[in-house]
């Protein structure tokens, strides 16, 4: 379910010199590598089909749980039953391995602070994104949250952005979108929305380019220099 908080009064215009910005979640603002590998684990554990490795599970975290979880079975059931016994592990293990990345709860509170609108836009389901920013004290700074129940298309789609851009009345050429996949990558430059890759999630570099990023940031202090000079180009 999406998440509506009171936001400021000033909406954005074209003259509005802050650039929205919008996150991916896992990967990006929450360190969550361990509960997602561990998760797939526990599904396939029984599982007498086809399976990933850990590389080629990691390689596409950042599109829908259907989707990668139909990559290996065969008929809607067995998909649901893979689902369902990954969302177990994922349920119980949730809080003890989800955490934020070093630097991102102060960059995005001061992000907020500074009057900048900021979003999440996640493949992973609504109940769970909420839960996870909650869980690392970032729900506050996030007026939408964008998950896959939302829209019916997903990443790289550019749907989901969209989404979120409407419910912040902004235009793509205000927004910029942070994320570490390739999925990321290719959703924002569809959506005309500037594309920021980061090197500190699941995705390795030589993947993440291949998304065509406009940018890419090795830390969150080079993500927080890079706002900061796209702030600049922003303004009217």
């Amino acid at each position: 379910m999406l998440v509506f908080m009171s936001l400021p009064s000033h909406r954005p215009t074209a003259a509005r010199p802050l650039p929205v910005v919008l996150f991916d979640l896992d990967g990006t603002l929450i360190d969550s590598l361990e509960l997602l590998v561990g998760a797939m684990q526990h599904a396939f554990e029984t599982w007498s089909g086809p399976r990933p490795t850990v590389e080629e599970w990691v390689a596409t975290i950042g599109r829908p749980l259907l989707w990668q979880f139909g990559q290996y079975a065969t008929t809607t059931e067995e998909v649901q039953h893979l689902v369902g016994t990954y969302r177990t592990f994922q349920n119980e293990h949730h809080d003890r391995l989800t955490r934020p990345f070093a630097g991102i709860p102060s960059l995005v509170e001061r992000l907020s602070t500074e009057g900048h609108l900021l979003g999440v836009v996640t493949s992973k389901g609504d109940h769970l994104a909420n839960r996870s920013i909650t869980h690392v004290g970032l729900a506050p700074f996030f007026p939408v949250v964008v998950g896959a129940d939302r829209t019916t298309k997903h990443k790289p789609d550019p749907d989901p952005i969209r989404f979120a851009l409407r419910e912040l009345r902004a235009e793509p050429a205000q927004a910029v979108y942070v994320g570490d996949s390739p999925y990321d990558m290719m959703s924002a430059n569809a959506a005309g929305v500037t594309s920021i890759g980061v090197t500190w999630g699941a995705s390795a570099l030589e993947p993440l380019r291949r998304g065509e990023p406009q940018h890419v940031v090795g830390t969150v202090e080079e993500l927080d220099a890079l706002l900061a000079k796209l702030r600049a180009g922003f303004a009217p």
